[in-house]
């Protein structure tokens, strides 16, 4: 399988051309960083996904994970891959050193880990999952918690998962069933069911703690009742090792679309009234302790997406500039050599479309990622809380809008290899496949459209939304002084003005009797949110780089840009930034608009039409 990844000269526009990461470094947490360290990780990051994690995307995908007897067996390739991963500290990335971290900027390691779970996700998810649950005792535990169960998960000794969901409940956590019952030592004994539990059962560790939701007896009902349990697979001695098995049982794994090297499990707590559990945080503040995790792990789940796109795009890419068939369009009747597919219109037009989302997502994530970066810096209060808010309003997009476009992307891969596409042979029928999820778990995309509508559209009586707005306008207002781009800001300038007046006016409706009728348009809102975001990014990435076309272009013709393009791979670089951001803005933006007409039109047909008008069975 060619080595297909990510894209590192755009990589590296993200970073410094577009970001200026390089700035982070006046910032005193991270002094001791420059550029050159920045660049190091990265290509460490590349080099050891490709060298160990890729090879274990296809050949775990063939063997799958083994369930017999409660015990669960992972592809024997994941073992030294996982392994290596774990020591090289790749999880902790942006952790203090004092847990065995590196103390990176969010920015950086979010474009270390487009290698890392660009490579395999199925495998990279036992770390990330691990880091997730061991930040919530990191922040919430006692000092004996962290004592206990703090450097065995960092340091990869011991894994973790997230214990939510429930055969009744689904999506509806507060409806869960599973009870915590005071014990005289402390402890608490925990019953009940759980399933869908990513890693919840494996032989990588020896040792698996999963923090459980359950709600105590006498506990009010709904989420606001709920508690958050660490609860090992193993119980843990006072000293650190090992102690009897906690009653946590594997009664079957997922049979699933993709990740099949990700075992995806039911577990039994307490079958057999054995399981024990530590209460973390305070009664009856789970979800809230939880929402720390969910969050990471839907930003996680949006870069997830866009990962598996992005590594379609250059395998799809890659093949239509060597796969031949078919004649040019203006070859002569009796010319019959067959030219690469790229040359063909159609497949152009769906490689532009594929590098757009591709490299409009790279900077939508990294730009969440340096948001991160700015509240971790904030110099007071005030500052901190204008990055807290704008990164609460953008993950619902993130994870939704990336998840869905990675997909799309994945799928115009497939297109582009024909017949090809839909054998085994090549990878992207499996990177189709993997990422289909995205949509579906920590919180389907129409649960994140309802978050986006019902909570943060609202957020400081709507004014963050309205600060993401001046964002962006900060940018047009950039673009402007850019002779050349008057089209693309006009677009976008109109594209912003509309969505605010939309936006206000569903929220409003929201709020009124019609309710039902706005949470129907709250996906296709969140659809045209991403759109306008994308254009956005994508202008921004126009913006730098016409100056720095022209600085490479002799004179400013269709002839002599055309012959930098063909003679210097910068000029290039550039001539495809701003081409990508013009077919975007003039291609794509219009039917966003067209999603605001439809928006505006507010059919209520959908809440209108009886049930049994759906059809019948």
């Amino acid at each position: 399988m060619a080595q297909l990844i990510a894209d590192r000269r755009d990589i590296d526009f993200v970073l410094y051309e577009q970001f200026d990461a390089e700035a982070l470094t006046r910032y005193p947490k991270y002094r001791e960083c420059n550029r050159k360290l920045f660049d190091m990780v990265i290509s460490e990051a590349r080099n050891f996904g490709i060298k160990e994690i890729l090879p274990t995307f296809a050949a775990g995908d063939k063997e799958g994970v083994r369930f017999d007897a409660g015990k669960v067996s992972v592809p024997e390739c994941f073992h030294r891959a996982y392994k290596l991963f774990m020591e090289g500290e790749w999880i902790l990335m942006r952790e203090k050193p004092e847990y065995g971290g590196q103390g990176l900027p969010h920015l950086i390691a979010q474009a270390a880990f487009e290698y890392l779970v660009g490579a395999n996700f199925a495998l990279a998810a036992f770390g990330t999952l691990t880091h997730g649950a061991g930040k919530l005792i990191e922040l919430y535990g006692t000092e004996e918690q962290k004592r206990l169960f703090l450097q065995p998960m960092y340091s990869g000794k011991w894994a973790g998962t997230m214990l939510l969901t429930e055969p009744q409940a689904g999506s509806d956590v507060g409806a869960l069933t599973t009870t915590a019952t005071p014990n005289p030592d402390g402890t608490y004994s925990i019953t009940g069911n759980k399933i869908f539990i990513t890693s919840g059962e494996h032989n990588l560790t020896e040792n698996i703690i999963h923090p459980v939701l359950a709600r105590i007896e006498g506990a009010p009902a709904g989420t606001k009742g709920i508690s958050l349990f660490i609860v090992p697979k193993f119980r843990v001695n006072p000293d650190g090792s090992i102690g009897d098995f906690n009653d946590v049982v594997c009664t079957g794994v997922e049979h699933k679309m993709g990740l099949h090297a990700s075992p995806t499990c039911s577990l039994t707590l307490g079958g057999k009234g054995k399981c024990q559990g530590l209460l973390l945080g305070k009664e009856n503040q789970g979800m809230a302790i939880m929402f720390h995790m969910m969050n990471e792990a839907r930003l996680d789940v949006g870069a997830q997406g866009f990962t598996h796109g992005s590594a379609a795009y250059l395998h799809a890419l890659n093949y239509a500039r060597e796969r031949r068939q078919g004649r040019d369009l203006a070859a002569k009747a009796e010319d019959n050599t067959q030219v690469p597919i790229i040359q063909h219109p159609d497949v152009r037009r769906m490689l532009i479309q594929m590098k757009a989302y591709v490299e409009g997502m790279r900077s939508f994530i990294y730009y969440v990622a340096r948001c991160f970066d700015r509240k971790a810096n904030a110099t007071d209060e005030a500052e901190r809380q204008y990055w807290s808010d704008l990164t609460e309003l953008l993950t619902p997009i993130v994870k939704a809008y990336c998840s869905e476009r990675g997909f799309d992307v994945c799928t115009m891969a497939v297109q582009i290899f024909g017949g090809y596409g839909y054998t085994q042979e090549y990878p992207v029928e499996q990177l189709l496949r993997d990422c289909k999820i995205t949509s579906i778990y920590e919180g389907t995309n129409g649960i994140q459209a309802m978050d986006l509508l019902g909570r943060k559209l609202s957020l400081k009586n709507g004014t963050v939304f309205v600060t993401l707005l001046q964002e962006i306008r900060k940018s047009i207002l950039a673009a402007e002084k850019v002779s050349g781009l008057e089209t693309l800001v006009r677009a976008v300038s109109q594209a912003v003005d509309s969505l605010e007046k939309a936006a206000e006016a569903l929220r409003q409706k929201a709020r009124s009797l019609e309710y039902r009728t706005a949470f129907a348009f709250a996906h296709p809102f969140l659809e045209i949110c991403g759109d306008v975001i994308l254009a956005w990014m994508l202008l921004e990435r126009a913006a730098i780089s016409f100056p720095k076309r022209a600085a490479l272009v002799k004179e400013n013709t269709p002839e002599a840009i055309q012959q930098a393009v063909a003679s210097n791979r910068n000029a290039a670089f550039y001539d495809g930034q701003i081409r990508t951001a013009t077919w975007f803005i003039r291609s794509v933006l219009p039917v966003t608009m067209g999603k605001v007409a439809a928006l505006n039109n507010s059919s209520r047909a959908a809440v209108q039409i009886d049930e049994k008008g759906f059809g019948s069975l």
